[in-house]
């Protein structure tokens, strides 16, 4: 991995900004990606979500980059654009529970309880040992039974 010295600082004098002139992140997909991951570790959603959605770009087959943009959009309120990250993931690899939760999630956040419900409990049948995955599937279905109600 290259050392954080040979970025380029942008107009707002992060490291991470685009270069002004070529308006693309300086470094190579795997420098974007590190950035990203690392942004998204340390509480900046988005801007780990602009340097991923550029990594995606070039990169489009790739699940660990399109897991990271789907955390970050998620974790930075960009729900919609979550969901069309996590089901890429699906697309690409329909074992992977941790997108089915995701999904979920997102689902859940865009106001869409009835789709949440069926990702999120294809997640619990994979992964039944996961807490995180059957709390949420119960809220999203103790809330479909009170809006019922």
């Amino acid at each position: 991995m290259k050392e954080a010295s040979h970025m380029v600082q942008g107009r707002s004098g992060s490291p991470d900004s685009p270069d002004p002139e070529a308006g693309a992140p300086v470094g190579d997909v795997y420098d974007w990606f590190q950035r990203g991951m690392r942004l998204l570790a340390e509480g900046s959603p988005a801007a780990a979500a602009s340097l991923l959605e550029r990594a995606a770009g070039a990169e489009p087959e790739s699940r660990s980059i399109r897991e990271g943009l789907a955390r970050a959009q998620f974790n930075s309120r960009q729900y919609a654009d979550a969901v069309d990250s996590f089901r890429w993931i699906i697309d690409a690899n329909p074992a992977e529970d941790y997108a089915y939760f995701g999904l979920g999630l997102a689902l859940w956040r865009t106001g869409d309880m009835e789709a949440a419900q069926e990702p999120l409990a294809i997640a619990v049948a994979m992964r039944p040992d996961q807490r995180h995955y059957v709390s949420a599937l119960r809220s999203v279905r103790a809330t479909l039974r009170a809006r019922q109600a």
